[in-house]
């Protein structure tokens, strides 16, 4: 679709958003734009490929926080697939490991909710953690 700036592989109202190397403030925004066009495309669960993400700063932490808002506010849900340990502690650091389900393969992510290897809390204030950012 125009406008998309990464691939997306649908399976059915699945998603999967394949997402750069380096997520940064110089593309966050484009980032979370293309998440909530898919979301917007009628996905119910959207996964957020960042396997070959290798550095994400707070900009790009909140956006997949902010989609991941939106995926719930319409009833969906957001997965992440993420391998770099560097990502993997950016999102401990901020607390969204803790909003998000975690997942190190996007195998794994598409199938059973109890491989995740961080369980997301969807109830509660963390709910509302987007890394600080505003």
């Amino acid at each position: 679709m125009a406008g998309e700036h990464y691939p997306v592989l649908w399976i059915g109202q699945t998603a999967v958003v394949s997402l750069p190397a380096e997520i940064d403030i110089t593309i966050a925004d484009q980032v979370r734009e293309d998440l909530l066009a898919v979301l917007n495309q009628g996905a119910t669960l959207l996964v957020a490929d960042l396997s070959k993400t290798t550095f994400c700063d707070s900009s790009g932490i909140s956006a997949m926080a902010r989609a991941y808002r939106r995926a719930q506010a319409s009833g969906g849900d957001m997965r992440l697939v993420v391998i770099a340990p560097a990502v993997r502690r950016v999102l401990a650091l901020t607390g969204v490991d803790r909003m998000l389900d975690v997942y190190t393969s996007v195998t794994a992510a598409l199938s059973d909710p109890c491989q995740a290897i961080t369980r997301g809390q969807t109830q509660g204030s963390d709910a509302d953690t987007d890394g600080g950012a505003a």
